[in-house]
């Protein structure tokens, strides 16, 4: 009888493990009409977690720093326009992270876009204007502009086309110039990934049969074309510090995949999809630098 027990309480968990990715899969399936507690919920969610994250970059990062009355900057010349790339990037991601929670809550494909893509453009704006009372810093229009960008090329596809044929990816690779300037550049990997333009590359990625509807090529395939720069140790390139920098554009052309359109009737797999579609794909890639040289790797990241 020793095997049938085993065989009951193997077959248990087996069907526990079914029923809680039954449970999991239903909970995540985006509601057909309003569902008014989802929506109340969610709303709850975000304004907590929105104000908790400004409340504690205020206390443990801006209070680091004097305060000052409140100015503009024009920074648009520094970091080669990473930076300026890394806030389209945030704030296209931020909305589609907004427009898709209201999805799942069943709201209205307008209100998905009024209430929804515009999450990252608020949220930046009030990152923005805390710039702007610090003496470190200051209000930037540029970065401004760089976030409108991010939540108009999100908004403006869902109008056009109701779906995002041109993704907004990111990629990473360590260099040796965060060794250089830790303090600026970053200490270990998790601050070199967010702090380390150099390494940085970020892609506009573009769904091939949306444009050429043929049965030839896989759905999911891409086409991306990339934006990084190299040998910048500083923003500006005229710092008396640094006067040696090799500061370099880089342009990027290679093949991506877009997680969401792989088929699949998995809630579970179409949210992990969604949340990695950040990610680029590593493929062969071809480089064109500002300096006329050009490049094959490989596998690129």
């Amino acid at each position: 009888m020793r095997w049938l027990k085993y065989h009951i309480i193997f077959w248990l968990s087996v069907s526990g493990v079914v029923a809680s990715q039954s449970q999991l899969n239903q909970f995540l399936k985006p509601s057909d009409t309003l569902h008014t507690a989802r929506r109340n919920g969610l709303i709850i969610t975000e304004a907590s977690l929105a104000t908790l994250t400004l409340i504690s970059l205020d206390q443990l990062w801006y209070a680091d720093y004097p305060r000052s009355h409140f100015k503009t900057i024009d920074d648009s010349n520094e970091w080669l326009q990473m930076d300026k790339f890394g806030h389209v990037f945030s704030s296209y991601q931020l909305g589609r992270i907004g427009a898709n929670a209201l999805r799942w809550s069943g709201v209205s494909r307008k209100d998905q876009l009024i209430y929804g893509a515009t999450l990252g453009l608020g949220f930046l704006t009030a990152v923005e204007v805390m710039d702007g009372f610090s003496e470190e810093w200051g209000f930037s229009w540029t970065d401004m502009l760089a976030n409108t960008i991010g939540t108009g090329l999100y908004i403006g596809q869902d109008v056009l086309w109701q779906e995002q044929r041109f993704i907004l990816k990111y990629s990473f690779h360590r260099t040796s110039f965060a060794k250089q300037r830790p303090d600026k550049l970053g200490n270990g990997l998790t601050e070199e990934f967010l702090k380390d333009y150099n390494g940085q590359t970020y892609w506009l990625s573009a769904n091939i049969n949306s444009f050429l509807k043929t049965d030839y090529i896989p759905n999911w395939l891409n086409l991306a074309f990339g934006y990084g720069a190299d040998g910048m140790l500083t923003g500006d390139a005229n710092d008396p510090l640094f006067l040696n920098q090799n500061r370099t554009r880089q342009y990027y052309l290679s093949l991506d995949i877009d997680l969401t359109r792989i088929k699949t009737n998995s809630q579970v797999l179409k949210t992990l999809f969604s949340v990695f579609n950040v990610i680029k794909i590593p493929f062969p890639t071809i480089e064109l630098n500002s300096k006329g040289r050009a490049k094959l790797h490989y596998i690129y990241f």
